[in-house]
């Protein structure tokens, strides 16, 4: 299955009192799929604030995205947690809603070794018949899946890709050594283009909430040889990159949409809203 090469990691809108707005949850969708060029959603990741999303919540968000996106861009549901029974059960339930593959997390907080890593991801990914995309990001989780247990990893038939956060480097080994056919994404902005020239397939991204079209163009220079383009294309967003990360994530891109006149609301707690002085730097990032 082509998850295509630029994923987004889509928010989850809330009214004023903080519920999940589900008429601008379509809308939303429309927007990243129609204006900002996304091949895929993921639905209910940590940029959808997926720790404070009730279970009901997340199973009403796939079936709201599946319903809806109608085909027009694959739907990933984020099921992973850092308990595997639960995360079964939340993936067979995403299973049959509807959603074309999971991303799980690496289990954070409980710090697996390695081997608990492996039987963590085997287990879940031979609970369900659905592609299933490994999510590696060690600044969130406190442990990183090694590139040795991501590439054994792949070797299961129905894990076929990976978003990684650990660098280059590992991306590189990845690449490398992975069971042919499966794909590496990056799950850091900023490094969509280092990333491809290592060899990942695209990226799953926050900024594309605001800059898809932008960054489609980069990976399409990039892809059609024109790498002093590409190159040029990435200095022009890497402030946008790195800017929309300087508070927690979604607050910042939240206000960026919202300034759009893409009503997304606020953030819950334990996130807070970027002040009014934060605000008009998230701001000068567009001007």
């Amino acid at each position: 299955m082509d998850f295509g090469r630029l994923v987004t990691a889509m928010i989850t809108p809330f009214d004023e009192n903080l519920n999940v707005d589900w008429a601008q949850f379509e809308k939303v969708m429309d927007y990243l799929i129609d204006d900002q060029q996304s091949d895929s959603l993921v639905i209910c990741g940590t940029t959808g604030e997926s720790p404070t999303l009730t279970e009901e919540e997340k199973l009403q968000s796939f079936k709201a995205a599946v319903t809806h996106a109608r085909g027009r861009a694959k739907i990933i549901a984020g099921t992973g947690s850092y308990d595997t029974a639960h995360s079964i059960h939340l993936s067979k339930e995403a299973e049959k809603l509807g959603v074309d593959a999971l991303l799980l997390v690496a289990p954070y907080y409980n710090r697996p070794t390695q081997e608990g890593l492996y039987q963590h991801f085997k287990a879940i990914a031979e609970s369900v018949s659905i592609p299933v995309i490994l999510y590696n990001v060690p600044g969130r989780t406190s442990v990183n899946i090694d590139a040795q247990t991501t590439i054994r990893l792949s070797q299961i038939p129905n894990i076929v890709a990976t978003k990684d956060c650990a660098g280059t480097d590992q991306l590189t080994q990845i690449v490398s050594g992975a069971a042919s056919g499966f794909r590496v994404y990056t799950g850091d902005d900023s490094m969509t283009l280092p990333a491809l020239s290592v060899g990942a397939y695209g990226v799953v991204s926050v900024a594309s909430h605001v800059i898809g079209k932008e960054m489609k163009n980069m990976i399409n220079c990039y892809l059609q040889g024109n790498v002093q383009e590409a190159a040029k294309l990435h200095g022009q967003l890497l402030p946008i990159f790195s800017g929309l990360f300087f508070r927690p994530n979604p607050a910042p891109v939240k206000y960026a949409l919202n300034l759009r006149g893409v009503s997304v609301g606020g953030v819950r707690l334990p996130l807070v809203d970027v002040t009014e002085q934060e605000g008009q730097f998230i701001a000068s990032l567009f001007a």
